[in-house]
């Protein structure tokens, strides 16, 4: 009976050591975790916030084509959201290639000079398409002569005809910002997503995604749309005429920050 109980006692104080260490590697891979989001949080919003290009085109072309509060918040969302879809997929991919991080962070790179040119390109199509507007509302005036040799003046804007080319140009700029940023990485994203996948933890995986993107793009909306309501305050109604071609030179130069400052 005195070695039964021994063995009873042995068995339990075995089971209670197990349970320690259970419990004190769920409390290391919770600390992990949270270490994981917290750094996910804070990379994500300064990552937004010191890259301009994240809200300055946003916030320039809402002005000039006088958006909604509604559909600058749609197209902003939509552009964040596919901007960390993208390197969502190529950080999974990546994953499950057993690639390294820095190869990764090479393609990424490709990925983001091409964004950044055409973020370029766009800027100066705009540019060009906007400067064409002012030409084409500048007033100008006829002369008429009637059969009663009474003659008369009128004036009017050069844009009194093609109204539509006007509706195709603004229909084609929200898409063309969701595929530069669909092209746009985020670089920091992709060492967060591999210490997870490295340690086979996929709910870690999700969670530092999920983080990750709803801080980028909340971020996104929020100096969009603050931005956006302290411009209405502005004194810019003398420049309004102009409002494209500041539009169009504000996301040019959001491109050449990346190519040449790499912000």
């Amino acid at each position: 009976m005195l070695f039964l109980d021994i063995v009873a006692r042995i068995h339990y104080l075995y089971a209670r050591i197990e349970t320690v260490d259970y419990v004190i590697e769920e409390l290391l891979i919770t600390a992990e975790l949270n270490a994981l989001i917290i750094t996910a949080a804070s990379i994500a919003f300064f990552h937004t916030i010191l890259g301009p290009d994240h809200y300055l085109p946003f916030i320039t072309i809402s002005w000039a084509r006088k958006w909604s509060a509604v559909k600058t918040t749609l197209i902003t969302f939509l552009c964040g959201l596919g901007h960390i879809c993208s390197s969502v997929v190529l950080g999974l991919i990546g994953v499950s290639l057993g690639l390294a991080v820095k190869k990764l962070e090479i393609l990424e790179s490709v990925r983001g000079n091409l964004a950044a040119w055409l973020l370029i390109a766009f800027g100066l199509v705009y540019i060009v398409w906007g400067l064409r507007r002012v030409y084409r509302k500048q007033p100008h005036t006829h002369s008429h002569i009637h059969a009663s040799e009474a003659m008369h003046t009128h004036s009017h804007l050069r844009e009194h005809t093609h109204v539509h080319n006007n509706k195709a140009a603004v229909s084609i700029a929200p898409w063309t910002l969701f595929v530069i940023f669909v092209f746009g990485p985020c670089e920091p994203l992709i060492p967060i997503l591999m210490y997870p996948a490295a340690q086979n933890s996929w709910f870690g995986l999700v969670v530092v995604t999920c983080v990750f993107g709803i801080i980028t793009i909340a971020t996104m909306l929020g100096t969009v749309l603050l931005s956006r309501a302290g411009v209405n305050f502005l004194p810019l109604a003398g420049m309004q005429r102009f409002s494209h071609v500041i539009a169009g030179a504000t996301i040019c130069l959001c491109g050449l920050a990346i190519v040449f400052l790499g912000l």
